[in-house]
């Protein structure tokens, strides 16, 4: 069990001390310090049976700037998960091959079910 977490959101705290309190210890996954490869995008996506567009942060500032007036293709968008790890969404367990994005948060408990 990996939790994708960024300490300085509320919501992917709340997930964490979730998880602790039913007795979970996931392995914490701090991904603005360690980035996910282009790679591991893809990976994560399979498991989350999403597309691209579905991991992104989209009212973030940067998202706006980047996006503006374009259509933006998977691979596009991918890379520019890559490059700017804030605009993943958060928080986001990974669990037996699976993967759950905690908004809301029970969203995270079906997946460990």
């Amino acid at each position: 069990m990996k939790l994708l977490h960024n300490p300085r959101c509320s919501k992917s705290r709340e997930a964490l001390a979730a998880l602790e309190e039913a007795g979970h210890t996931p392995e914490i996954w701090r991904y603005l310090d360690e980035p996910l490869s282009e790679a591991q995008i893809r990976e994560l996506l399979g498991q989350l049976n999403l597309p691209a567009l579905a991991l992104v942060r989209s009212k973030e500032e940067l998202w706006r700037e980047l996006s503006a007036g374009k259509t933006l293709d998977e691979e596009t968008i991918i890379h520019l998960l890559a490059i700017h790890p804030k605009l993943i969404e958060r928080p986001i367990l990974i669990h037996n091959g699976k993967a759950a994005i905690g908004r809301p948060l029970d969203k995270i408990f079906q997946l460990i079910k």
